[in-house]
């Protein structure tokens, strides 16, 4: 009777969130590899697809560019993210 009160109410709860953190870690990284495939396809997008606009002294411009457009991204999931924690607290 102890070992399975011992079982249903630690090792049963320890493996489900061993299965929600290896989820969570698996979603962040291929969110993480996504954000750095994307952002690499915008910059070859810059490089390739404007022509002379960027060469010479300007090739450094499509860099500021890709790191502009990750930071308003990041800038846009911190917001959302600080909007829910605060909807969460607010209830």
């Amino acid at each position: 009777m102890v070992v399975q009160y011992v079982r249903e109410q630690t090792l049963v709860p320890m493996q489900r969130l061993g299965r929600y953190i290896g989820f969570g870690v698996l979603g962040s990284l291929l969110l993480g590899f996504g954000v750095v495939f994307l952002g690499t396809a915008g910059l070859r997008a810059l490089q390739d697809e404007t022509g002379d606009t960027f060469s010479g002294d300007w090739s450094w411009v499509p860099y500021l560019i890709m790191f502009v457009a990750l930071l308003f991204g990041a800038a846009l999931v911190w917001l959302a993210r600080s909007a829910r924690r605060a909807e969460k607290e607010y209830r």
